[in-house]
Order: structure tokens, then sequence, then C-alpha cells
């Protein structure tokens, strides 16, 4: 009886070593959680595209077959008052192969930021800005009749709507209406912030649209796209730390607003993040994904400072993409690199 115990007690640890054996050595990812069965809608999105350089990324955005592409801005690196200059360099992007791919499989959207609006770190002054807009409109495919053509700006909300739930996209224009930028001084900054209150990124017609839209969602993730950075706020470029009030007043239409599941998406940098804040009477954190840039980028980046930063930052071209699941109520944050390689990424329960 004692033997055919032993035998018996040898027998289970021998299928317990094996076990452990199998999956530790099995490659990572099948031990991972495979969430791609509960993924309801997948977008992509990226910035700072020169069309004169090769673009690596294009086969692995469609290997990640998103619903959708959003521009966050610097499509073509233009910086010129010519709209034909302009009208050329979309052209040129339109016949890049791998973005040709891309646009007959998935659906383009996004908004501009200053190299594509004709002017580097341009705003309201720029003398050409409606002619530049109906440029834009052409490359992005809207229809003649449509009235984005009549409005000023290129701002525009985008419903997808799916089994388990819906997402909004609201694309901003942080150029058309932007006022004037307090340039610094005194330290080797580019900028400063205004005084408080002074100044506006998107015009209060913009800002009315956008009160309404996000009071008005029933949608279960929104998310803001903006050209500029909105939470990182020190580093002197280009951001909505330039107009604090603007920043204040945008947390408040969120938190206001009652809208579920509000997430920023910017670019603009050269460098991609994850930022991080909370908000006043908001029951979640809001999470700004900037992902910057396609085809080049800030590789001598050294730090800097961003309060509000989760993990590194990727200085290493790249795009962003974002998963939902609706049925969790997850979000899955991921920076790709060229062939297919994860760079960083980030989850959040809403």
């Amino acid at each position: 009886m004692e033997l055919k115990f032993l035998i018996l007690m040898k027998k289970i640890h021998l299928f317990v070593l094996g076990s452990m054996l199998i999956f530790s050595c099995s490659p990572a990812k099948k031990i991972i959680v495979d969430v791609s069965s509960s993924i309801d809608f997948t977008l992509a999105f990226g910035s700072c595209n020169r069309t004169e350089l090769n673009n690596l990324l294009w086969d692995d955005v469609l290997a990640v077959n998103p619903d959708i592409w959003i521009w966050g801005g610097d499509i073509i690196y233009a910086d010129t008052d010519s709209i034909a200059l302009m009208q050329q360099m979309y052209e040129d992007q339109n016949e890049i192969k791998g973005y040709k791919k891309l646009k007959e499989r998935v659906p383009i959207i996004g908004t501009w930021d200053d190299h594509d609006y004709g002017i580097n770190d341009g705003g309201v002054e720029f003398h050409a800005k409606a002619e530049s807009q109906q440029a834009f409109l052409d490359f992005m495919g809207v229809p003649v009749n449509s009235p984005r053509r009549t409005q000023e700006g290129v701002y525009m909300t985008h419903e997808y709507k799916y089994p388990n739930g819906s997402t909004k996209v609201i694309v901003l224009d942080t150029r058309y209406f932007r006022t004037a930028l307090t340039l610094d001084t005194i330290t080797s900054k580019r900028n400063k912030p205004n005084v408080y209150g002074e100044g506006t990124i998107l015009g209060e017609k913009q800002w009315q649209w956008l009160e309404n839209e996000l009071m008005g969602s029933k949608a279960d993730f929104n998310f803001i796209i903006s050209s500029i950075q909105v939470l990182s706020n020190e580093h002197g470029f280009e951001c909505w730390g330039n107009f604090p009030h603007e920043t204040d007043r945008l947390k408040s239409v969120i938190a206001s607003s009652g809208a579920k599941g509000v997430i920023i998406l910017s670019g603009d940098r050269h460098i991609s993040e994850f930022s991080k804040s909370t908000v006043n009477n908001l029951s979640y954190p809001l999470i700004d994904f900037t992902s910057s840039g396609l085809t080049h980028v800030y590789d001598k980046f050294s730090g800097e400072s961003n309060p509000f930063r989760i993990g590194k930052v990727v200085f290493t071209e790249s795009f962003g993409l974002v998963k939902i699941s609706a049925k969790t109520k997850t979000v899955f944050f991921e920076m790709i690199g060229n062939d297919g390689k994860v760079l960083g990424s980030l989850q959040q329960s809403y």
C-alpha cells in the first residue's frame, strides 16, 4: 500500500513538473491572455509625416486591421501659402504605395497642424488659411457640398457604432482660431504660458460646438483629437499649456458634460508618450496619448519635464494603436514601431 502511494505521488509530481516546463518553455505570447476576441473597435493614428521620407509603417498599420485611421496633423510639410504647392504635396502623399493600400481598405479622418496648415507655429494670423482649408478637405475626400466646406476651421465629429456600443471621434482644429503665443525671452524654452485668460486655441464658436458634442454624446467612448499636446505643459513648445485657462476650460467641459470615456489623442512633438491626469468631478483619469512621428523623430531627445507622464518617452518612428473592449470597458493603448514592435503600452478601465 505504501509503495503504491509513493508511486502515485511520484506520477503526480512528474505531471506537475512537466506542466510547469511546458508553460515555462512556451513563447511569452502563448501565456498572455488573448484579448483580440473581445476587442470591439480599433483605431490607429499618427502625425509628423514627410512625403519625401520613406514611411516604413504603412504595412504595420494595415497589419493591425484598424477600423479607422486618424491623421493627427503634419500630414505634409508644406510651410507655404502656395496652395498649388500644397496640393502637389497632398497628391504625392496619395501616390505613396503603402498609403494607397490603406486608403483602399480603411476609412481616413483627421485634422491638420501647423506644417500642413501652411506656417510653422501658425494660427489665426495666417492669410491663406481659407484656401489651405479647401486643399486639406480635398485631400481628405470631403464632398464639395459638405458643410465643412463653408465653415471656418476643419473641426468635425465622426460616430461609429458596433454591436456592443459606440465610439465618437471629435476632431479639433487648433490652428484656424489660435491667437498669438508668448515667446519666452528669459529661458531657453521657445514659449511660455500666456497671462491667464488671454488668448484662445479653439475660438468661441468651436468651443460652443465642442461643448455641445460632449454634452449630447451617448457614446461609450469619446476621443478628442488635438494636434498639439493637452496635458504635457512644461516643455516650452506648442501645447495647450501655453493657454492655461483653455486647458482648465477643457477639463471643466469634459467633467461637466457627463460624457463617458473621454480620451485625448495628440501629435506634433516628434516623440510619443502617455500622460495621465486626475480631473475634479471626473470618475476616470484623463489620458493624453501622444503619437509622433511617422517618418522622423526627435532622435536627440535627452529628457524634458512632464508631470503627467506615465512610462517612458519613445523617440522611434511609430504610430498609435487604440483597442476598445466594450464588454470590459477597457481601452488598450500601444505605440507600434516598424515590423509591429510594441514600443510602449498602457491599459485603462472606464
